[in-house]
């Protein structure tokens, strides 16, 4: 049995949690087009008959600004320590960049088989992708190239297929019925997460948080209170909405899929607080799975 763990890592909007909920068959990444969706190092879970490969969908490696977005790079180097592959992830519409060098420069220092997945290839032409990989092919030293679309599952058998070389033998760590690492709580929270950035496309920033307050399962049906935390009132004023048309929308749509996740009928409660102090923010954001620094 060929077991291990492989960290998928990239900037931002490469493609990484579509790459992930392809592979698993399941929605364990949300998706979204806003920058650093992804937050914590996500583990998605895939068998088959003869190997067990857990994927770490990573945050997107960026110049952090604010605390934040240093806890999100921090999650990405925890990743690689105990990683047997690494898919260093690049979306081929985008030209080469700052971004891409600079994670490349990190990877340099650890003494993994690092993989260069093109992703987005059914969207230039054949041609153009040739120069591209001579270039990367100049920055770093790649096991494996592998050209890839996540979103049409194109070439994602070759991807598993490549990476199984590269595995060892071992036992399973999780039971087959297993496809995440995350909790219920968690996965729910996300999903609110996802459709608040959605539905508000600009307008609210990634820094926005979802926390399952309450969850009550009465056997045929659940009732689950998300407490939505933003750290400004006018933006409480957009996720609420006129007369409640947005906080109502961002329900409607996130109950449907948390229905589909749980195979139950759903209540769902969301709730907008403004915490704008970070000691009071961070009581929250630690119950919610972030372990950061408090930084002055």
């Amino acid at each position: 049995m060929k077991v291990g763990f492989v960290s998928i890592v990239g900037r931002p909007n490469a493609g990484k949690s579509t790459l992930i909920n392809q592979i698993i068959g399941s929605k364990v990444a949300i998706v979204s087009d806003k920058a650093h969706t992804t937050r914590n190092n996500i583990q998605g879970i895939y068998n088959d008959y003869e190997s067990q490969i857990i994927f770490i969908d990573t945050p997107g490696v960026h110049k952090p600004v604010q605390t934040l977005g240093k806890y999100m790079n921090k999650q990405v180097y925890y990743s690689l320590e105990d990683a047997d592959v690494i898919l260093f992830m690049v979306d081929v519409t985008e030209k080469i960049g700052k971004g891409d060098k600079f994670i490349l420069e990190k990877l340099k220092e650890v003494k993994i088989p690092v993989f260069l997945i093109l992703n987005k290839v059914d969207k230039i032409k054949k041609e153009l992708l040739f120069p591209m990989i001579e270039e990367y092919n100049k920055l770093f030293n790649f096991k494996e190239i592998i050209p890839i679309s996540a979103l049409k599952n194109d070439n994602i058998k070759d991807l598993i297929n490549t990476i199984k070389k590269y595995l060892k033998e071992g036992n399973k760590y999780y039971p087959d019925e297993y496809y995440t690492d995350k909790s219920i709580n968690f996965m729910i929270s996300e999903l609110v997460r996802e459709k608040v950035l959605r539905l508000t496309n600009e307008e609210v920033p990634h820094a926005v948080t979802c926390l399952v307050e309450d969850y009550q399962d009465n056997g045929l049906s659940v009732h689950i209170n998300v407490l939505i935390i933003v750290e400004r009132e006018g933006i409480k004023k957009i996720l609420v909405g006129h007369n409640g048309s947005m906080i109502k929308q961002i329900g409607t749509q996130a109950r449907s899929e948390i229905e589909d996740l749980i195979g139950k009928k759903v209540y769902l409660e969301l709730f907008v607080k403004v915490i704008n102090n970070w000691r009071d923010k961070e009581k929250y954001l630690i119950e919610f799975g972030f372990k950061e620094e408090n930084e002055n």
